[in-house]
């Protein structure tokens, strides 16, 4: 019984570093690809990032602190919650305002920063990765696989080497394009819960209306 109540004297200190905010290794940069994400939920729940004349293609879906291995989220911060405004002009390239919120809320509060400060950091992350302009030409749907999609965004970012970046599907459809970034937002390694690559060779990808 002494080892254990030691143990536990122990684990304590370990556990309260945990969701602590600014007390993580790296930066998951996720972008999604607009069209596919409307075709599996986004059109059913009448998103106004799926209207034809918005012309959405990869997105920021968000930039998440991460550890080394997992990540932290919903951390406890005194930083106060960003304003409707502050979300609003975060939708030219996060599609809605609402998703701008709940990766602040889920995220950004683990990041150290206020929300003006995070969603200025995020804007300036998804400027540091060109999205291959090839998939804004495609006419129709195509299958193809994911390593291909990978390859372009290798080609259309040299400083990007293929252990900083990943590519995810979901339900036959690619989904997203995940890139591993210092807090500096310097390309990095991915860690090895992170870089998982899809293997499919007949991925989904669907073009912008």
């Amino acid at each position: 019984m002494r080892a254990i109540l030691l143990w536990l004297m122990m684990a304590v200190p370990l556990a309260a570093q945990e969701n602590k905010p600014g007390a993580f290794d790296y930066y998951v940069m996720s972008l999604s690809w607009s069209p596919n994400w409307c075709a599996l939920e986004g059109d059913a729940r009448r998103s106004p990032q799926c209207d034809a004349d918005r012309g959405h293609g990869w997105i920021l879906h968000g930039l998440w602190p991460q550890y080394a291995q997992g990540y932290p989220s919903y951390c406890q911060t005194l930083a106060r919650a960003p304003s409707r405004q502050m979300t609003a002009e975060m939708a030219d390239i996060m599609g809605t305002p609402g998703l701008a919120w709940h990766q602040w809320k889920k995220h950004g509060v683990c990041s150290g920063l206020d929300a003006d400060a995070y969603y200025a950091l995020s804007r300036e992350a998804y400027a540091t990765v060109t999205r291959p302009e090839v998939f804004r030409r495609l006419e129709d749907p195509v299958k193809l696989p994911a390593k291909v999609v990978e390859e372009a965004f290798l080609k259309a970012n040299p400083q990007l080497d293929a252990d900083m970046i990943t590519i995810t599907c979901r339900d036959g459809h690619i989904q997203e394009a995940r890139v591993c970034l210092s807090k500096d937002l310097a390309p990095v390694p991915c860690g090895r819960d992170v870089i998982r690559d899809c293997r499919r060779s007949d991925a989904l990808f669907t073009p912008i209306r």
